[in-house]
């Protein structure tokens, strides 16, 4: 597997913000290398993901050639936050030197560790029940797996295979303008409160608190 992210210093951020992540995402991309002789053999499939304690929970279609060469396989997952464009044009920098380029401000979680493909009925329902249960729970009128006939859900489940994944290491990097001077971080929130998604503009906030 390749090598850790490279996160400067100051774009580290906290196990507890990369969890608020993963957790505001719910989605994420599932690679994994099984033959390290041949670097083209790489899979990646965007998968739902729920990270609970120590492990990741996920499901794949059965189909999915990743399935084959997944149990107990080295694998990363990435998830990306917010993100947001930075013009020059914000920086008031430009203005008094000019030496200014535009970059991209975002936030990303990598996690590694080693997948158990669950592949038992109520196994692979469990997951499903808690994927869904997440997103389902705060809804004013929660949909929930019972309320489809059972044998359309037992057709379902039997599509598809639940995937738990061991974290070994967590990886989280916030970049978003932490170098820049006090006024270009300002101009870069009023630029991005003019241009910007308000997730992007929140999380510029969220690691420029001072």
């Amino acid at each position: 597997m390749p090598g850790p992210m490279y996160v400067p210093a100051p774009n580290r951020t906290t196990d507890s913000h990369a969890r608020e992540l993963v957790a505001a995402a719910a989605i994420g991309t599932l690679f994994t290398a099984p033959d390290p002789a041949d670097p083209l053999a790489l899979y990646a499939s965007t998968v739902p993901v729920l990270w609970d304690g120590d492990e990741v929970l996920l499901h794949l279609a059965r189909a999915n050639p990743q399935v084959r060469t997944l149990d107990a396989s080295a694998c990363l997952l990435v998830v990306t936050g917010p993100d947001g464009y930075v013009s020059p044009s914000y920086y008031p920098s430009k203005r008094e030197h000019g030496r200014v380029v535009p970059t991209w401000n975002y936030s990303e979680v990598q996690l590694r560790g080693r997948a158990t493909v669950v592949d038992g009925k109520e196994a692979v329902r469990d997951v499903v029940e808690r994927l869904t249960g997440r997103h389902e729970t705060p809804r004013a009128d929660p949909w929930r797996v019972d309320d489809a006939p059972e044998p359309y859900i037992e057709q379902q489940l039997r599509a598809i295979v639940g995937v738990r994944i061991a974290i070994t290491d967590v990886r989280a990097k916030a970049k978003w303008s932490q170098s820049r001077s006090g006024a270009d971080v300002d101009g870069v929130l009023d630029g991005l409160a003019a241009d910007g998604s308000p997730a992007a503009l929140a999380e510029m906030r969220r690691a420029n608190e001072r």
